[in-house]
């Protein structure tokens, strides 16, 4: 034996640097939607808590979306974009799958010091990419990692399928990780319960489709995810905030996934949560993109008022796999 292997040794903590979004400038309203099903703009509001959403321009991809909300993440943070060692674009509504979009979005973004990958764990996504984000920073395999959560639904999804047309829109969020002196990033709780992964689902694979001259679209048991996630997912974020070391009484604000209005107030039931927390509803005017619901649920928030920079998130995920990842973070 010649000698033993050096490991790598990164920062003891990590934090949020900057969070950034972008949003299709096309806002679809519920009555466009109903153009199209048979539904009323009251039955989406009282169904989803949906009023608009944002849809992507037909020539508009996840790599473009993701460039501007990397690029203004970027710039919040402060660093240039050579710094940046890592990163990850989260997605399950790529169409293109070779080549993976993380390469291409990280030369435009000038990160030409960057790994670049993208992780597909649908709305879980986000909160996934900043575990492994920070976990990479502590481990010394990267000094700065961007984030990114972008979809694009419209091409997804079936318009004229009443389960779901009313649900989904387009946008991409970002953040930017990076080493800290104190604890900025909590620890990750996270999983999967893949006997479930039919409740959401492509109806067929792409070469199926193709063949028969057809589109494959998303699919979802609409029932079957709310009863999971308004009642698995309060345990998982109460596991979180213990898991930081805190209570809820510590927490300044909740975060969760912008899935679906009743299903954060179920949350918030079953997590007797403080009346002082500030709770995301983003979903009302951008519906559910996914991945990027989180970050442009935090941005909304942080420009509205509703939170101030310092203050204390759960931020929660969870959708197709079924997957989940929560963690507490300090907002940027």
């Amino acid at each position: 034996m010649t000698g033993a292997i050096r490991p790598s040794t990164g920062a003891a903590h990590t934090r949020l640097y900057s969070v950034g979004g972008y949003r299709p400038a096309r806002l679809v309203t519920n009555a466009e939607i109903c153009e199209h099903i048979d539904s009323t703009d009251e039955w989406i509001r009282t169904r989803s808590g949906i009023a608009t959403r944002r849809f992507a321009a037909p020539e508009e991809t996840i790599s473009d979306m993701s460039v501007a909300a990397g690029g203004k993440a970027i710039a919040a943070a402060g660093i240039a974009p050579e710094q940046i060692s890592a990163v990850l674009v989260a997605s399950c509504t790529t169409i293109v799958q070779i080549p993976a979009a993380g390469p291409e979005v990280a030369h435009r973004l000038g990160a030409t010091n960057a790994a670049a990958f993208d992780v597909n764990i649908a709305c879980a996504g986000f909160c996934h990419g900043v575990a492994l984000g920070s976990d990479m920073i502590r481990a010394g395999s990267a000094e700065y990692v961007l984030v990114i959560g972008t979809e694009k639904f419209s091409d997804v999804v079936d318009p004229t399928d009443r389960s779901i047309a009313f649900i989904f829109g387009d946008g991409s969020g970002a953040a930017v990780i990076g080493p800290s002196d104190v604890p900025g990033i909590g620890p990750v709780v996270w999983g999967a319960d893949g006997s479930q992964a039919s409740a959401i689902e492509m109806n067929a694979d792409w070469v199926t489709k193709a063949t028969a001259g057809e589109r494959a679209f998303l699919q979802m048991n609409g029932q079957q995810v709310f009863r999971w996630a308004a009642y698995e997912m309060a345990p998982v974020a109460r596991r979180a905030v213990e898991a930081a070391g805190l209570t809820f009484e510590d927490i300044d604000a909740f975060i969760p996934h912008q899935a679906n209005m009743r299903i954060t107030d179920a949350m918030v039931r079953a997590l007797k949560l403080p009346s002082h927390i500030a709770i995301a509803r983003d979903i009302v005017d951008s519906g559910n993109t996914s991945a990027a619901s989180v970050p442009l649920a935090m941005e909304t928030m942080l420009e509205r008022g509703e939170i101030a920079s310092g203050a204390t998130a759960l931020l929660v995920g969870f959708g197709a796999g079924l997957s989940f990842a929560a963690q507490v973070v300090t907002i940027p």
